[in-house]
């Protein structure tokens, strides 16, 4: 495919979206993003807009539920990547309506942006999620679109997220007292790296013939760690042992019962990777993906060792 293809990211100004634009625009593609018209003037977006719009990105207005915006906008491209949120995921069967109707898309990349829903065996609510996303892949499919699922495990954004109790959103940086750890902490496969790493990656896989109907699979090997050693990588950064208290996996499971969303879902995520170890169960084999870092050792990724550098230092 030409370097230059023409990208629409759609939920480009969420989480990982923004990142995702950006690298595209960075790369040098012709970069679109749809967005509706309310969010051009959200005060809350303006300075992700503004961003944009020195990076040169071209906006588009619709949205997900009118289906000849969708139409208009990706008959303006080659590549479309989808970057919407967990409540949109469903939604994606309109981007597949309207690519299918364009009828001129190279390939599509689904919003993923976690473990391999096709292999990765989680429990309630996490499931439900996981079971949408096979939905997703099986439609695309089946009606013969060009695809790369990437599949990132695990984002740095939400590791002090993880580490601090049960999803204690409140603070802005790893403990440095007290840690409760899921399961015994022991199972690999918390493969954590920057949101701009991830990006990164996704641009290039996007026109690459090599990802094309595969999985492209982030698991930098300086950042594939258990829980323990993830602890242990902490503790010698600020020169200190932690007190650890251990939940046992029924304990984890009867908090999940107990809990409310959003934390039931991120229970149930943690509970799926951490204590039973899910994303490092299966070897990745060149008939369904390909490893990321091995495919473009160009990427230079953020180590998770440079990462927590910067806590310690506060």
């Amino acid at each position: 495919m030409d370097v230059n293809s023409k990208i629409l990211i759609i939920g480009g100004t969420g989480n990982i979206g923004k990142y995702v634009v950006e690298a595209s625009a960075k790369a040098g593609h012709p970069t679109f993003a749809l967005v509706r018209e309310s969010t051009i003037s959200d005060p809350k977006k303006a300075a992700i807009i503004e961003s944009f719009k020195s990076l040169g990105v071209i906006f588009l207005h619709g949205d997900l539920h009118n289906h000849q915006q969708l139409v208009n906008a990706i008959k303006q491209v080659d590549i479309v990547i989808s970057a919407v949120g967990g409540d949109l995921v469903a939604h994606q069967v309109k981007i597949i309506e309207a690519i299918k109707e364009a009828g001129n898309i190279k390939r599509f990349l689904p919003s993923e942006f976690g473990g391999d829903v096709d292999r990765v065996h989680a429990v309630e609510p996490a499931a439900s999620l996981c079971r949408t996303k096979v939905e997703i892949r099986r439609a695309i499919e089946a009606e013969g679109i060009p695809y790369t699922y990437l599949v990132s495990n695990g984002f740095a954004g939400y590791l002090n997220y993880i580490l601090n109790n049960f999803g204690d959103s409140g603070s802005t940086s790893p403990p440095r007292d007290k840690i409760v750890i899921l399961g015994d902490g022991n199972p690999k496969g918390i493969r954590k790296k920057l949101e701009e790493d991830i990006a990164a990656y996704t641009i290039k896989a996007a026109d690459d013939l090599r990802t094309l109907n595969k999985s492209l699979y982030i698991s930098p090997p300086a950042n594939t760690l258990s829980y323990n050693e993830i602890v242990s990588l902490w503790e010698k950064k600020i020169g200190k042992t932690l007190e650890k208290t251990y939940v046992p996996g029924d304990e984890v499971l009867k908090k999940i019962q107990e809990a409310s969303m959003p934390l039931k879902l991120l229970l149930s995520l943690a509970y799926t990777v951490f204590v039973k170890g899910e994303l490092a169960k299966f070897e990745i084999k060149a008939s369904f993906g390909m490893e990321a870092t091995e495919l473009y050792p160009d990427v230079k990724y953020t180590t998770l060792d440079e990462y927590l550098s910067q806590f310690a230092s506060n």
